[in-house]
């Protein structure tokens, strides 16, 4: 589990295959869960400078690949007893979206993106949101589109700052929508308000 709190750009040393070989900071170890642009994936291999981790045909078929080039965000999987700082993010992406525009309105920027229309439903106006591994707070949802406002200090200190029209964005949407919407998909019948107290009463 991650919380979308950046500890670090990294630079990508190498993408061959499905070997992903990142230069950073953090030590790593053998088998650690990093989130890299918001993905969960495992360390395979150790360098003095960095460390590899692979990608499956599953996994490269659900991110945005190509901002695998120069600069990625990392963060550590969460540690027992760690501060809770973000939101509840799993690295599992579930959508791919591509940044419609970037608003400078004086004190912060307004981003928006654009996402197929089938993931609407699990983002939350003023709910969570995980972009390329950031967590962040949903302004407005539109049928095919959400708001963004990124304060100044994320735009500076994360790959914000180099967002264009047109990059595309690795998003996990909110966990907690996902599993009531898939409760309520599978629920045979109206529900009642039982049912309701009952899903809540499980998150």
């Amino acid at each position: 589990m991650f919380t979308g709190l950046i500890r670090e750009i990294a630079t990508i040393k190498s993408f061959i295959g499905s070997d992903l070989s990142i230069r950073s900071k953090y030590k790593a170890k053998l088998g650690d869960s990093i989130a890299i642009n918001g993905a969960c994936l495992s360390v395979v291999k150790l360098f003095s400078d960095g460390f590899s981790v692979e990608l499956s045909p599953e996994s490269q078929k659900h991110l945005a690949l190509e901002n695998f080039k120069n600069e990625v965000h990392i963060e550590p999987a969460m540690m027992m007893g760690d501060r809770f700082e973000g939101h509840i993010v799993q690295g599992h992406i579930d959508a791919i979206g591509t940044i419609k525009e970037v608003r400078n309105s004086g004190n912060s920027f307004d981003v928006f993106i654009n996402v197929d229309k089938k993931s609407i439903p699990y983002i939350v106006p003023k709910g969570s949101i995980t972009i390329d591994g950031v967590s962040l707070t949903v302004n407005d949802v539109n049928i095919d589109n959400f708001r963004l406002t990124i304060i100044p200090i994320t735009m500076r200190e994360t790959l914000f700052k180099n967002y264009k029209k047109g990059t595309k964005v690795n998003i996990e949407t909110d966990m907690f929508a996902r599993y009531v919407s898939h409760i309520i998909s599978h629920q045979k019948g109206a529900l009642s308000w039982d049912d309701v107290d009952a899903i809540s009463a499980r998150y």
